[in-house]
């Protein structure tokens, strides 16, 4: 197994006795951008259909003589190609294992897992082979986040304040797809002037999307889903992650149960607003007031639970995330049209 830290290093100079890597973890950016790094290190155009065949790891299980078929494939436009296996999981362990006990053609095998456990099969089938590496992607410590937002800028000869790096750094978060969108926004925002400060990070990446998040959470709480499919399009064209959309969520639904039981109590609802940490902007009180009449305990517990699921699948599996963040959140929105 490489090692986290190791792994760039690694990918710059993968031996050649390798057939195939497993790129795996719950930083799911990450996965992508390691596997794609891997692809082009043998193709320039990871979309070129005739040197990149893509195979969903589910229908390995439906033909098992697909993956040694794809590797051995020759391509017509000439070179090596690659074999890209998306969403792998435990299930197709055997199927690696018995590939690379005997690989066929000259292929590379890029694999892309979730966050597999150490006794997984999938992680041991490439662990133990002599001829392939597993490489973890584990989230961005704050340090390698601020490693990384520099040296994207300096790439583009964008100067940044040493109090820039500070605000953007918690902002950014630890997934490596969303601090990719943010810091392309970043360069967008600040081609012409070549330097960015403390202001700008609050300009591109600082309140703006939390009020995103919010539209989308005032919209599933009032089982409005034309407007959430609206505010959740916003959200995905700006890089928001899915993670910090659910765990939001998760926070809004939270907070109608306090209010609830501070309204079930005599309270008003203004005078319960006030109370919460951080407080609701006012121009938001007329749909808490909406959700609250939508809303009971049971449902807001369903809605809850639903949330809570959907964030652990995203961080431990390579489901699409934001695909299953908007379906968990317009099953809420469905929810609160359901009688209370």
């Amino acid at each position: 197994m490489v090692k986290g830290s190791d792994a760039d290093r690694y990918l710059d100079r993968l031996p050649g006795k390798i057939v195939a890597v497993l790129v795996y973890g719950p930083d799911q950016g990450l996965v992508t951008e390691r596997a794609e790094r891997l692809i082009r290190t043998v193709v320039p155009d990871i979309r070129d259909p005739f040197r990149v065949s893509e195979i969903e790891g589910a229908s390995l299980l439906e033909d098992k003589a697909r993956l040694g078929a794809e590797a051995a494939a020759l391509s017509f436009s000439g070179g090596r190609r690659v074999v890209r296996v998306r969403s792998a999981g435990n299930p197709v362990g055997p199927i690696f294992e018995s590939y690379l006990d005997q690989p066929t053609g000259d292929a590379l095998i890029v694999t892309e897992g979730g966050d597999l456990a150490k006794n997984s099969s999938l992680r041991q089938a490439f662990e133990e082979a002599q001829n392939a590496a597993a490489i973890p992607c584990y989230p961005d410590t704050p340090d390698s986040v601020a490693q990384l937002f520099e040296h994207a800028l300096r790439e583009q000869r964008i100067q940044v304040s040493p109090d820039a790096v500070m605000e953007a750094v918690p902002l950014l978060g630890g997934d490596r797809g969303t601090i990719r969108r943010q810091i392309e926004k970043l360069v967008l925002y600040a081609n012409e002037a070549g330097r960015v400060e403390v202001s700008d990070i609050r300009a591109i990446i600082g309140d703006e999307s939390e009020a995103r998040i919010e539209e989308a959470c005032d919209a599933a709480g009032e089982g409005d889903p034309r407007n959430l499919d609206k505010a959740l399009e916003r959200l995905w064209s700006a890089g928001v992650s899915p993670v910090a959309v659910l765990r939001l969520a998760i926070g809004h639904f939270q907070r109608i149960a306090l209010l609830m039981a501070a309204t079930a109590g005599g309270e008003s609802v203004e005078a319960a607003a006030k109370r919460l940490r951080p407080p609701i902007h006012f121009t938001r009180m007329a749909s808490l007031r909406n959700q609250l009449r939508l809303w009971n305990m049971d449902k807001l517990g369903e809605a809850l639970d639903r949330l809570l699921q959907t964030e652990g699948l995203c961080k431990s599996t390579a489901v699409p995330a934001e695909a299953a963040c908007g379906e968990a959140l317009f099953q809420v929105a469905a929810l609160a049209r359901l009688p209370s």
